[in-house]
């Protein structure tokens, strides 16, 4: 389960480097499109479907590491006056465990699309016709690895419980 653990860990943080790199790439394209557009009056059809495609790449790769990482959004309002213990089975055993049913719902229906892409050819509506499957199957691998992140935690929190070692865990 360690080597599980610490291969995720490296995994999402390369992924989530990969997303920065994809949004300075985001960045520039945008600004050759912009340019092109009013200094040479030619606007280029690939700048916008190139930066939807790599802002779809960036959310999706990135999440399982924000997760990982516990960088996510969380209300603590009610949260932050319960007892330890109730934090660990609420933000380590229960949220991990709803989030990963509804991910696994969207992996499903995802992945069911992207076969479907790829069964019938699907290409994408500007000029330059690019074969959207390769692309759809980037979303399911996302969801796989937010999966796997979510059933650790899930694991890591049961574990927390059994042992008795949660005083620290959550502030």
């Amino acid at each position: 389960m360690q080597k599980l653990d610490h291969w995720m860990g490296r995994a999402s943080l390369f992924l989530m480097l990969v997303s920065g790199i994809m949004i300075l790439l985001m960045a520039w394209g945008e600004t050759y499109g912009v340019f092109k557009r009013y200094v040479f009056h030619a606007p280029d059809p690939f700048a916008y479907e190139l930066s939807t495609m790599l802002l779809l790449f960036c959310g999706v790769l990135a999440v399982a590491g924000v997760e990982r990482l516990d960088r996510h959004v969380r209300n603590d309002l009610v949260a932050s006056r319960f007892p330890q213990g109730m934090k660990v089975i609420t933000f380590r055993v229960i949220f991990p465990l709803l989030a990963l049913l509804f991910v696994a719902v969207l992996t499903w229906k995802s992945l069911g699309d992207a076969m479907y892409a790829l069964e019938i050819g699907k290409v994408s509506q500007s000029t330059w016709r690019l074969p959207l499957a390769p692309v759809k199957f980037v979303i399911p691998f996302g969801y796989i690895l937010l999966c796997l992140v979510l059933i650790g935690k899930f694991c890591q929190g049961i574990a927390l419980l059994k042992g008795g070692k949660y005083r620290d865990q959550i502030e």
